[in-house]
């Protein structure tokens, strides 16, 4: 019941490898750390990318990063009834920055990644809650990035549920 906890203190101690100048993330963690990521369906990378952006951006908090686990941990248990994907995807895979649905640049390629967070299927290089969907989900009502992952959850294959989930948010 204190899986949260593990994940902070985690968070934590990459936290102060990559201020301590230590870009390297596969020395971050532990056999122990890599079990503990797998089973709530964390890539290292993954973590890695959050821990980089709250150092040199000051954002995505913690909590964030937390409250996107927190969701994609629930979907591998509920969806994928603790099964890892196999599958994943590469850029080569998303939709380009420039394209658009009900008038919304970029929404679906964040629609896309959302997706493949959610399986735990997105390439190590790729970053759900990178800068650009954080730019896209604040110029949309500043939508929590782990809200909208449990929208597009919700709305399963149904694109224009999750549009108008983002212009309702506009308000």
């Amino acid at each position: 019941m204190t899986w949260n906890e593990t994940f902070l203190e985690l968070f934590d101690r990459c936290v102060e490898k990559y201020r301590g100048g230590d870009s390297d993330f596969a020395n971050y963690y532990s056999e122990q750390d890599l079990a503990f990521l797998e089973s709530i369906g964390y890539k290292p990378r993954e973590l890695f990318d959050f821990v980089e952006d709250w150092v040199d951006d000051n954002a995505p908090h913690p909590t964030t990063a937390l409250l996107v686990a927190s969701v994609r941990r629930d979907y591998l248990n509920v969806v994928q009834e603790g099964k890892l994907s196999s599958h994943e995807i590469t850029t080569k895979d998303l939709p380009t920055f420039g394209d658009e649905l009900g008038g919304l640049t970029y929404l679906p390629r964040i629609i896309k990644k959302a997706r493949h967070k959610l399986a735990g299927e997105l390439d190590p290089d790729i970053m759900f809650g990178c800068g650009g969907d954080r730019k896209f989900l604040r110029q949309n009502g500043d939508i929590h990035p782990a809200d909208f992952l449990r929208n597009v959850w919700a709305a399963g294959d149904d694109d224009e549920q999750i549009l108008a989930y983002v212009k309702s948010q506009k308000g």
